[in-house]
């Protein structure tokens, strides 16, 4: 397949800058992918589409403020993006420093040995360039590290989100770039799917009987890195760190051998299932920790996921790909010509869509 099959026309002004006041007031598309049929919802009206019974896959990761700006040892600025971290924590008594892989971004090219001041407590010490244009960057932390980044770090807000390096939006940014059930801190981009959930919706899908399963996915890159083949079959995705711990495992594998629907809202979500689910021969679910880039596009045969929330992706996108496997590639081309029409609002803080 070809990535410009995967291609439709994006209005810059429909692409979110903001969220909706309240989460569950974001508008909701529904497609039953058997009939072509179409609904337009608002999210809080996403529990009629669930069932007693049914499971609700929930990816409980939370962003961390990754995104640090510093200077140079010459007063140049830099700004650097924490991508992967590559080495533990060293033990006390040595600084207790840690080392990331980092996207870096200055004027010049930083050098080999070169140091990176953020503030008096916390120095990053260039050590090695690897490929893409990232770069090994070891942090002396004068205190708790985690602390640190909570102190000089901002959210990694994504690219089309734009943001004046002042602005008070910042503030907003780091609650609602967030999902009301985030836990788990590791992640450099947020589950966004989730971000239409309120407590009191939760609550109300619980009292319809609904069994809610959390897993953790720290989504990284990989979301965001553009497919740069033609060939959509050759693109390789960067891993992601999961887990999916016995709690959920039982509650999915119960759901499954009863028939209820196992709905998982993100895509990233879908990727973990349906990677742990591949392992066995019956595709039921098992405890599991460790790495994946399972890499899903048209043709894939889901092997768990009955149902999908997401919201609306970028064109020629991995997640694109994934949804247009889920539903089918021309039926999820037409309905995004209608979402586009109807002026729906897209990516991270936009709105959503519920695939049954």
């Amino acid at each position: 397949m070809r990535l410009a099959e995967f291609d439709y026309e994006l209005p810059e002004g429909l692409i979110a800058q903001y969220p909706e006041q309240q989460r569950d007031k974001s508008r909701l598309l529904v497609l039953d992918r058997q009939n072509r049929k179409v609904e337009h919802r608002f999210f809080s009206d996403v529990p009629y589409f669930m069932e007693e019974g049914d499971i609700l896959v929930l990816n409980d990761t939370r962003v961390i403020p990754a995104r640090l700006f510093g200077k140079k040892e010459t007063g140049g600025k830099v700004e650097v993006l924490l991508v992967k971290q590559v080495h533990p924590q060293k033990p006390e008594g040595d600084g207790g420093y840690k080392v990331w892989e980092c996207l870096v971004r200055s004027s010049k090219r930083p050098k080999v040995g070169s140091r990176i001041h953020f503030n008096e407590y916390l120095e990053g010490e260039v050590t090695e360039k690897v490929a893409n244009g990232k770069y090994v960057v070891r942090f002396h932390p004068g205190g708790n590290f985690e602390d640190l980044l909570d102190e000089v770090g901002r959210i990694p807000l994504p690219p089309y989100i734009r943001r004046d390096k002042e602005s008070r939006d910042f503030q907003m940014d780091a609650e609602r770039y967030q999902t009301v059930f985030a836990k788990n801190k590791g992640a450099i981009a947020a589950p966004t799917a989730g971000f239409h959930f309120t407590e009191e919706l939760i609550s109300r899908i619980r009292e319809k009987g609904v069994k809610i399963a959390c897993i953790t996915i720290h989504i990284g890159l990989g979301t965001f890195m553009p497919i740069r083949v033609e060939d959509v079959e050759d693109h390789e995705l960067e891993a992601e760190y999961f887990e999916i711990k016995s709690e959920a495992v039982t509650l999915i594998n119960e759901g499954r051998s009863s028939g209820k629907k196992i709905i998982a809202v993100g895509t990233s979500t879908t990727r973990a299932l349906e990677f742990v689910a591949r392992e066995e021969e019956d595709h039921a679910l098992k405890e599991m920790s460790g790495h994946t880039n399972l890499y899903i596009y048209p043709g894939y045969q889901f092997k768990i996921v009955d149902a999908l929330l997401t919201n609306f992706h970028m064109p020629r996108s991995t997640p694109l790909l994934l949804v247009s496997a889920f539903a089918g590639k021309a039926l999820i081309k037409d309905i995004y010509q209608t979402t586009v029409e109807a002026g729906y609002r897209f990516l991270s803080y936009g709105d959503g869509m519920m695939i049954v």
